[in-house]
């Protein structure tokens, strides 16, 4: 007993000392603290550079110059740049250029700023209203919604092509410039510009603004919070809590899960705002709206490498078929997005199971969505075995994910390492770096191999000796009480205290060295659906395999449209390797290390077909310009011919429909509508039993590609419950079909084949054919489901 007395006595003050540290605010270093030292991230951070500095300041530039009414310097670049989202990624390139240069203090990535910065302040100045943007034909549309003439849908507001999602860019590339890089001129001009939407929506209603944010508007609530926090101003936050839309608030504070078919990166930024919201001083309860938000996505929709969304969208939670049919798998940006909003969550919780999908999507989306040679970017990651990625060229590409993905190798930095005052110093990623604490007068260098090595060395560097508590993230792929700590080579006691991590409490020195054991190993993480489909993960580090380098058309992409996709032939999926084992719950007895091969394996006796036990499982990031397998069928033996015959039969149709398929559009989804020209009067999209549809009380219209004049039919899917309906198809301004809807269908989907005309079979009107669904009066055309053109 009195050992137990003495032990709890001398527990008592280090207990006190962590409670006392719980109630000091968490905060992220700058970046300007935390250098990369050699590793696959500096590597990335420095190609990131050479894409960021090879483009033209001055094209990026012309659609703000445009739109003042001033005469450009360049040309405007195109792809997504003349196409309707003009200067969007004009204001990633300000956000990118602050995270290099607050990551590297690069001189002359900082004048490329300064010079962008400079260049803006004149389009601002001849605005004469404080408005700043590329949008074509911006001025005159923002008066239209000023006086309250509100068009909006999905992906439109007044004709225009996401216009405040586009202009969100640019309030937060000033906001970063100013943050991020000390820019003071641009902390002047993002005032004016959150000053000019204040103006521009003082007359309108709540009702007006909700209407307006049925359009995607990125994360505008985000940007007017941070501006409330920047000046102290309530007006901003006012603002910002106008701009957060309550059809997607509300049922996320109910705890509802209401997020099947929605665009996912639509949603993700407004979560970022509602947690922003939160911090600077709104309602406290909208972070719990964040925190369902995100663990209905990370928990329920999210594949090992931590994407998210199918074709851009939240698929159903209980069902991944799309994610591994589809060759349009998890998109970059959501995962960018993603990162932002679980690392509020992480400072405002302290929970390290933000950590913990920080780090698993950083390495296994982020940082593989980086050519390492070219620095192209990926906007599609297929789940799809043996499909494969398309990468961005810098003079070619201007996607969403291009403007993310400058920014994203840009910061690997900012969550390496945390703070609590001067009285704690978390670890969080175990990242070669170094940080310079300069409040607490300690300098901290990270030497790693990791992942290839299963330890982690902190050296320290200090003024003067002095107390304060060095936190160790535990991971949640280390088994608990696995993670082992040594300072100066001889093993230390640590508490607990600080849930998520191993913390030694002690007065350092400078010269002591600190060595952490991370020991590692293979798990086996099934879909969230629960299918039996598997991937492998050694600690945080997904393992794929190439398969080969077959059919890769587009690989670099174009200026298309549509060069974004990869759109190469879709392998069988019956012919891809299946695992087959006895015990399918448990694989990884199956998978070997190879020797000599650092983090490389085997899995030859779980394969089943012959010609593929060859290949080597690696870490995901290391793979490009090949066609790989991240997802493997699992089956038994006994199991393994019906396995492939179900597969077969499920895949079958949709091949030899894609095989036939000249143009397809998917009505109701933003951007395959968008890369078809989509034009409308009176239209709604809507999702219905998970899938998407259009309908119209006027009409809309799609132009459809067809460069081989190949295409025989036009084929629609509707939907046997829309009775009582018709309207008329038009190909080209030609009536093609009068439609009455099909009332003996019964409630299911069908599909009607109409054949193309013989005028429309060759020559130059069949290379792009328009069709058109017009309502008769006082019906309704629709809905329709999908759209084809048919070989």
């Amino acid at each position: 007993m009195k050992s137990f007395l003495l032990a709890s006595t001398l527990l008592l003050p280090t207990l006190a000392s962590s409670q006392a540290r719980q109630s000091v605010p968490l905060q992220s270093f700058p970046l300007s603290s935390v250098a990369l030292l050699d590793s696959p991230f500096r590597e990335a951070q420095q190609t990131d550079r050479a894409y960021v500095m090879a483009l033209d300041p001055d094209r990026l530039l012309a659609p703000f110059q445009l739109s003042a009414g001033l005469k450009p310097k360049a040309e405007r670049y195109g792809n997504w740049e003349n196409t309707g989202l003009d200067g969007h990624v004009g204001g990633h390139y300000l956000s990118a250029l602050a995270l290099l240069y607050a990551a590297t203090g690069d001189k002359e990535v900082q004048q490329r700023l300064t010079y962008m910065i400079d260049q803006l302040e004149v389009c601002q100045q001849k605005s004469g209203n404080g408005y700043l943007g590329g949008i074509p034909g911006g001025p005159a549309m923002w008066q239209q919604i000023k006086a309250g003439n509100i068009q909006a849908n999905s992906f439109g507001l007044n004709q225009k092509w996401v216009p405040w999602y586009n202009l969100h860019k640019t309030y937060a590339g000033l906001r970063d410039a100013y943050l991020l890089a000390g820019n003071a001129k641009a902390k002047t001009m993002l005032i004016k510009l959150s000053d000019w939407c204040l103006d521009l929506t003082a007359n309108l209603s709540d009702a007006q603004i909700q209407d307006m944010l049925r359009a995607e508007q990125g994360g505008l609530n985000e940007v007017f919070a941070d501006v409330a926090d920047i000046t102290g101003d309530a007006r901003y936050l006012k603002l910002a809590q106008r701009f957060s839309q309550q059809a997607l608030l509300q049922p996320l504070l109910q705890g509802q899960d209401k997020l099947n078919g929605l665009h996912a990166n639509t949603q993700i930024p407004k979560v970022i705002g509602y947690e922003r919201v939160a911090q600077v001083g709104g309602d406290p309860t909208w972070r719990n709206a964040a925190t369902f938000f995100w663990q209905t996505v990370v928990e329920h929709r999210t594949v090992s490498i931590g994407g998210n969304s199918v074709s851009e969208h939240f698929h159903p939670a209980t069902d991944f078929t799309s994610m591994l049919e589809s060759k349009e798998g998890p998109e970059t940006c959501n995962t960018y997005n993603m990162l932002k909003l679980s690392k509020d969550l992480y400072l405002a919780s302290g929970d390290t199971k933000y950590l913990d999908y920080y780090e698993r999507a950083t390495y296994n989306h982020i940082l593989s969505s980086q050519h390492p040679g070219t620095g192209g970017f990926v906007y599609f990651t297929s789940m799809r075995p043996r499909h494969y990625r398309v990468y961005s060229q810098p003079q070619e590409s201007f996607w969403c994910c291009v403007g993310s993905g400058l920014e994203n190798h840009g910061k690997y930095g900012e969550l390496v390492y945390a703070h609590r005052g001067k009285e704690q110093l978390l670890v969080n990623l175990f990242m070669p770096s170094r940080l310079a604490w300069q409040e607490a007068g300690v300098a901290l260098t990270q030497s790693t191999r990791f992942p290839f090595a299963e330890t982690t060395e902190l050296a320290l560097k200090l003024k003067k000796s002095r107390k304060f508590a060095l936190s160790i993230r535990q991971p949640a792929w280390v088994t608990a009480g696995q993670l082992a700590v040594q300072v100066n080579g001889q093993p230390v006691a640590t508490s607990s205290a600080t849930p998520g991590y191993v913390t030694v409490e002690r007065k350092w020195k400078s010269g002591d060295v600190v060595t952490v054991a991370l020991p590692m190993h293979i798990t086996a993480e099934y879909l969230p659906d629960h299918s039996p489909w598997v991937s492998f993960v050694h600690g945080p580090i997904v393992l794929a395999a190439a398969t080969d380098t077959t059919d890769q058309p587009g690989l670099r992409a174009g200026g298309s449209r549509m060069g974004h996709v990869a759109n190469g032939r879709l392998y069988p999926l019956d012919d891809a390797p299946v695992l087959v084992s006895r015990q399918p719950a448990d694989l990884t007895a199956g998978i070997r290390p190879v020797a000599g091969e650092p983090l490389t394996f085997t899995a030859s006796t779980l394969i089943d077909a012959e010609k593929y036990r060859n290949v080597k499982l690696v870490p995901f990031y290391q793979l490009h310009d090949t066609r790989y397998m991240v997802y493997w069928p699992v089956t038994t033996p006994e199991g393994l011919t019906a396995r492939k015959e179900a597969i077969r039969q499920k895949d079958a149709e949709k091949l030899a429909l894609d095989a036939r398929t000249v143009d397809r559009v998917a009505p109701g989804e933003q951007q395959p509508e968008s890369d078809h020209g989509f034009a409308s009067e009176r239209t709604e999209a809507g999702v219905f039993q998970d899938r998407h549809y259009r309908h119209a009380t006027g009409w809309f219209s799609y132009n459809l590609r067809n460069p081989k004049a190949e295409a025989r039919a036009l084929r629609v899917t509707y939907f046997g419950g829309d009775r009582g309906r018709t309207f008329s198809i038009f190909l080209n301004g030609k009536l093609l079909q009068k439609v009455t809807s099909d009332a003996s269908k019964g409630s299911t989907f069908f599909d009607v084949e109409y054949p193309l005309p013989a005028a429309l079979r060759s020559g130059p009107a069949s290379q792009v054919l328009t069709v058109k669904f017009a309502a008769d009066p006082g019906s309704t055309a629709g809905g329709v489901f999908d759209v084809r053109l048919l070989k």
